[in-house]
């Protein structure tokens, strides 16, 4: 496939340069945080915490591949590139000693419009009115304010409403990166054009399937195949680096599907894919069909790990794997502003995208109050994903009360959260929450 896209310069770190790019991140910091210590601003001992902490963070992050992108290096696909305003941005999390270390990572649906109609979809039975622009506006302006170092901006499809897409672009300064995900329905140039004037540094596509056809079906339209790659080729020509997300089910990391995959995003010059798990949630919470071993576990991450570590696949792209980072020897589940949360296109604050529960809605209620509600129920990162343990309970609740919609709303997901499991501490958050 030969198109004229412009150069966007994409470079893979491996073995000896992450060596280099580790001692270079452990310079640039310090050297970043002298002058906030020489002001006062923070005081000599919280100035050495502080740096233990990165440090440990950044121990977390080693199985990754690194990519640079035109000029600036990701560790994973949720820290922003260093150098960078957002990476610092990242940092501050970890200066925080007094209160719970604060949010950085938030997955906005600016619409709940879709073309499309996948029978996974997660947000499949969130129907309502998209929130007013304004009171989103607003919100994002106290999500930035607040240390949200990545906006992750999606829909349905965020190009069919492309005024509120650049809206919301437009009040995110350099303080944030943003990624905008996409089916590439409803793209233009022109629009790209914008959104690269606007600090947008990547679009992550769908690519559940390497066949044209499946995807078709995957997707339940003709055209979406043709409408991905039509997209891909539009982010290259104007100089967008292009990022894909996959969910694929356990038969095709032993059927040779994984591997087409990487064959097919490598030829697309991706600079990173996320290999999502699937999960119980809207269109399928009620599928029991989607359990993975341990052992299919061990063997996916031993896949993902050639390509991320072995010489031989250094050509590919980054990947970012659910199964690892969510892993309890790395992150465990860092839903419910540990790290991320997610808020749906009619405004419910959720924990995370699969979980279908609501801590209140920025339409009727403060922001500031159910953020801080969901905060006192996720004090802390934990080894159990709620997602997968209360999605029966979730959908019982639901059929017993004739919902047509999701998230539960707030009266009812308190029967989830009041009486919830979330397992053991991470080793990871509970070993940050110590140095102080």
């Amino acid at each position: 496939m030969k198109w004229g896209w412009s150069v966007i310069k994409v470079c893979y770190l491996t073995h000896w340069q992450k060596t280099v790019l580790n001692l270079k991140l452990k310079v640039r910091i310090f050297f970043h945080y002298i002058p906030v210590l020489w002001k006062g601003d923070i005081s000599l001992k919280r100035f050495i915490l502080l740096l233990k902490r990165l440090l440990l963070f950044l121990s977390r992050m080693q199985h990754n591949k690194f990519v640079t992108i035109n000029g600036k290096t990701r560790l994973g696909l949720y820290v922003p590139g260093f150098p960078s305003p957002a990476f610092y941005t990242a940092c501050q999390k970890f200066s925080q000693f007094s209160e719970k270390m604060p949010c950085t990572t938030v997955l906005l649906s600016i619409t709940s419009a879709c073309p499309y109609n996948c029978n996974y979809c997660y947000q499949k039975l969130d129907k309502g009115q998209d929130v007013k622009i304004e009171t989103l506006i607003r919100t994002v302006s106290k999500l930035q304010e607040m240390g949200i170092a990545f906006f992750n901006i999606e829909g349905g499809e965020p190009f069919l409403v492309f005024d509120r897409l650049k809206r919301v672009c437009s009040v995110i300064d350099a303080r944030s990166e943003i990624w905008i995900n996409s089916t590439g329905a409803g793209m233009t140039r022109e629009r790209l054009m914008e959104l690269n004037y606007l600090n947008v540094t990547a679009i992550m596509f769908s690519l559940h399937s390497p066949d044209a056809d499946s995807f078709n079906r995957f997707m339940g339209s003709n055209s979406a195949w043709n409408t991905m790659l039509d997209g891909v080729k539009m982010c290259h020509n104007v100089g967008l680096p292009v990022a894909f997300n996959i969910c694929l089910m356990r038969d095709d990391f032993y059927n040779g599907t994984f591997e087409q995959i990487m064959d097919l995003v490598r030829d697309l010059k991706a600079c990173l894919i996320q290999i999502i798990k699937p999960k119980p949630a809207g269109g399928w919470l009620e599928k029991g069909d989607i359990v993975f071993s341990p052992e299919d576990l061990a063997y996916i991450k031993t896949k993902v790990n050639q390509y991320n570590l072995q010489e031989e696949f250094s050509g590919y792209p980054a990947i970012s794997a659910q199964i690892i980072e969510e892993d309890k020897g790395v992150f465990g589940c860092t839903a419910g502003g540990i790290d991320r949360f997610y808020i749906n296109a009619k405004g419910d604050l959720q924990p995370c995208e699969f979980l279908n529960i609501s801590f209140g809605n920025i339409a009727v209620d403060n922001f500031e109050d159910i953020y801080q509600k969901m905060r006192d129920c996720f004090a802390w990162g934990g080894d159990c994903y709620l997602c997968e343990s209360c999605s029966k309970t979730i959908h019982k609740i639901y059929l017993e009360n004739n919902l047509k919609s999701l998230p539960l709303p707030p009266e009812l997901s308190e029967k989830i959260y009041s009486s919830w499991d979330r397992g053991r501490r991470t080793d990871l958050y509970e070993r940050l929450e110590k140095i102080k």
